[in-house]
């Protein structure tokens, strides 16, 4: 009998601590941007995408859960920096000025940049120059690299055209309202399947994706690389991009 009891009390026990570990489970606040498909787009209501699954994958690795929050791209920095957010997982690209302001993990994608124009334009790369009006998205890469080649020193003539989502930048491309979009390569030759729109060139920037955390959160960065380690090893990451971009 004494038995029996010592035993209903041990399984008690572990039921409570183990109910105890689950409600105290480490969650953290994802912010992406959920027009940059393939790497974050809405699906049935649903935010997925490549870096949706590779964020999921890797809180599985190291024992945490996930929110993803879907909000304006020129928000995450600002996001992490106020604590709103924990993880921004946005194809966001490693740059000098970003790493002042957040801590970056290991890369994971590599990337340039693509100019597209509309399916029945006979421009390619020179509608860069002169008066044509450029589409990209606010405080992305291809927006820097526009401003610093192109505005800056009067190479282009026309307007820059900043959008708060690559969804609006392609659909006035659509609708022949700007003559050109710069934009990542990957997310480019997506948006060219479903819409008039087509890539005519591609400029060399040579980015690389990385996962941004709050600057100084070391613990958090080091579980997050870790996860990317692990994930690179046992070919994760090589069957979500044979998923998304194959």
């Amino acid at each position: 009998m004494k038995f029996k009891q010592g035993l209903i009390l041990i399984l008690l026990v572990m039921t409570v601590f183990g109910v105890t570990a689950g409600v105290l489970a480490q969650s953290y606040v994802v912010g992406t941007n959920a027009s940059f498909p393939p790497f974050e787009y809405v699906e049935n209501g649903e935010i997925t995408g490549f870096d949706i699954d590779l964020m999921k994958e890797i809180a599985a690795l190291k024992g945490f859960e996930v929110e993803v929050r879907d909000i304006s791209f020129d928000s995450l920095i600002p996001g992490l920096a106020s604590g709103s957010l924990d993880i921004v997982a946005a194809g966001m690209t490693i740059t000098a000025d970003r790493e002042k302001v957040v801590d970056f993990s290991d890369p994971y994608y590599s990337a340039n940049q693509s100019v597209l124009v509309h399916q029945d334009s006979d421009n390619n790369l020179t509608v860069l120059y002169g008066n044509h009006d450029i589409g990209v998205q606010t405080g992305t890469t291809g927006d820097t690299w526009v401003r610093d080649n192109l505005v800056e020193p009067e190479v282009m003539t026309g307007e820059l055209r900043n959008y708060d989502s690559y969804v609006f930048v392609i659909r006035d491309l659509a609708n022949q309202n700007i003559a050109a979009a710069v934009l990542d390569k990957p997310v480019a030759e997506t948006y060219s399947k479903n819409n008039p729109v087509k890539v005519v060139a591609e400029i060399i920037t040579g980015e690389e994706y990385g996962i941004a955390v709050q600057k100084g959160n070391q613990e958090l960065l080091t579980q997050i690389n870790e996860g990317l380690a692990e994930l690179k090893a046992n070919g994760t990451i090589d069957k979500l991009i044979e998923k998304y971009f194959d």
